[in-house]
């Protein structure tokens, strides 16, 4: 098996191993990659935020929409698509299509968007839980999980939504 397949399997499996493991032990916890931080990350019990997670390290590809590299809506779309959550492709749509909720009700699995430019809306990402979200940053860049209140990402959000 070369190394890039084993790289990308490994978080899938992990992943599935933990979500089986959730019903008969305490909540699994693992350390985000790719955050810099020492927080506790609970892994999400959304389908399409838990298949995201185990997406992490997967590299960045403008208009990616699979698991050889993703873009942000990509990531989502990807993500939900395999979750059985029809949803649409592009992050303007995303935001348009949402139902729009507080950011004091949000759950893991629910999209926060992003005000980068110029653009109303520019970024997406799937929040984890504990002021954590994942997405696909730039390229560059892997799939990683992000800091709702680091610095760079709490004043370019401008929105969150939900997709039932």
């Amino acid at each position: 098996m070369n190394t890039e397949l084993r790289h990308r399997l490994f978080p899938m499996l992990m992943v599935a191993l933990i979500m089986a493991l959730s019903g008969c032990a305490s909540e699994p916890s693992v350390a985000p990659r790719g955050s810099g931080q020492p927080q506790k990350f609970v892994l999400p019990q959304h389908p399409g935020a838990s298949i995201a997670a185990s997406l992490v390290g997967t590299p960045y590809r403008y208009g990616g929409s699979s698991p050889r590299g993703f873009d942000c809506s990509g990531l989502v779309y990807y993500s939900y698509s395999k979750a059985g959550i029809r949803v649409p492709r592009t992050t303007q749509a995303l935001m348009r299509n949402a139902h729009r909720i507080p950011l004091k009700q949000l759950q893991p699995g629910d999209l926060l968007f992003f005000k980068l430019g110029r653009k109303s809306v520019s970024h997406v990402g799937i929040y984890a839980g504990n002021g954590q979200f994942i997405h696909a940053p730039s390229r560059g860049k892997k799939v990683s999980f992000a800091l709702m209140n680091d610095p760079y990402w709490r004043p370019r959000l401008i929105a969150a939504g939900r997709y039932f």
